[in-house]
């Protein structure tokens, strides 16, 4: 009797004398490939692959992925793994950072994006692939993007807990009876208005800083509306979308433009002066005298005031702050408030509510309040 390694191919007829490449009957081929994987682990680990490759796609897509942005989540992992013959259970940091150092070099927010999208990808495997793996093949999952070539920002499986309604307003207290005994009044005044409108409204850094004086229409809607430059999408350039102040932002912001903004060194006159400017003026200022418009803040700027704020005033535990994750309280807080979820992504400037859902993290020790803010977008909107 053949031995059971071998009765697979106890069926098959005697091979031809000249067994060369090209001589394998098409059935022999199929048999020997099959008897192959049952002997050779690594072509099942290549199976595997695929198939986890596959359900990852289902999974995303069941998401709300669109069909090219599912290609480009996998298509980084499968170029590396070709790259370097290996499974992705089997890569290691020194692989990767081998691989985008040479082959895969490209521009940095190139190599950013693949690297979140293999980091999102490991994020699925140690889920639902992890305890397979380490029976099948004695390997524990662990994502080769560590903590030193990690990208700051890991996209969507790096969840962001915002800090709760109560810690954000001890936040911003504390930080406001501060502004008096700070080295430079004007700066901090101007930084901690910039993160409470940034709070209200749920602007990016980025959109709040290039906003002017001029952008400014108090007499929009009920609380009044600002203008911003919001992202780019589909190769349109910036799209412009309406700021939200409501109340509270209108009172804060309406005490900055009257009794803050004046003081900088500026021409606040000037039609494109900033409404956030820098301490320093622009050499094109400097040599016309300040009838000229000022420099605006970078969000360079803005991210480490607020990162210093969030470590000096923000209740433990606190972890760190940054414009973003203001971006994410503005909206989980809302919601929770009352506000409903058309409104939130109006007010959040989202085109898709797949979008704008991956925002609403709840937060620790929150019980949902009052409407406060319920219905406001609407009113503010007719």
């Amino acid at each position: 009797m053949a031995k059971s390694g071998t009765r697979v191919l106890s069926a098959v007829p005697a091979l031809p004398t000249a067994v060369g490449s090209a001589v394998l009957a098409s059935g022999l081929a199929d048999v020997l490939t099959l008897e192959r994987r049952r002997t050779d682990g690594g072509g099942d680990e290549q199976a595997l692959f695929l198939d986890t490759l596959a359900e990852y796609q289902w999974a995303r897509d069941v998401a709300g992925l669109a069909p090219s942005t599912l290609e480009k989540l996998v298509r980084p992992v499968v170029e590396v793994c070709e790259q370097l013959a290996v499974v992705p259970w089997r890569l290691t940091a020194r692989d990767l950072d081998r691989y985008f150092t040479g082959t895969g070099r490209r521009s940095t927010s190139t190599v950013r994006r693949k690297l979140n999208a293999i980091d999102g990808y490991f994020a699925f495997l140690e889920q639902r692939y992890a305890g397979e793996l380490a029976r099948r093949f004695g390997v524990a999952v662990e994502s080769p993007v560590d903590r030193f070539n990690r990208p700051r920002h890991r996209g969507d499986f790096g969840l962001r807990v915002p800090p709760s309604r109560r810690a954000m307003r001890e936040f911003f207290a504390a930080w406001r009876a501060s502004l008096p005994e700070a080295r430079k009044p004007l700066v901090a005044c101007r930084d901690y208005v910039m993160a409470k409108i940034a709070y209200v409204s749920g602007v990016r850094a980025a959109e709040l800083c290039s906003v002017r004086l001029a952008d400014v229409h108090w007499e929009s809607g009920q609380w009044g509306r600002f203008l911003v430059q919001g992202k780019a999408a589909r190769g349109s350039g910036p799209r412009e979308r309406l700021g939200y102040l409501f109340a509270e932002g209108r009172s804060l912001l309406w005490w900055y433009v009257e009794e803050v903004r004046g003081l900088f060194p500026d021409d606040v006159e000037h039609p494109d002066a900033p409404l956030w400017p820098s301490e320093r003026l622009s050499p094109v200022a400097l040599s016309l005298g300040i009838d000229a418009p000022g420099l605006a803040v970078v969000p360079g700027t803005f991210r480490r005031a607020l990162k210093a704020a969030g470590e000096r005033f923000l209740p433990a535990p606190g972890g760190a702050l940054f414009p973003h994750l203001l971006r994410h309280a503005c909206a989980t807080h809302n919601y929770e408030a009352g506000m409903s979820l058309w409104e939130v992504q109006k007010l959040l400037g989202h085109e898709w509510t797949t979008t704008t859902v991956r925002y609403l993290a709840k937060s620790s020790g929150i019980a949902p309040g009052g409407r406060e803010v319920a219905g406001c977008l609407i009113k503010s909107a007719v």
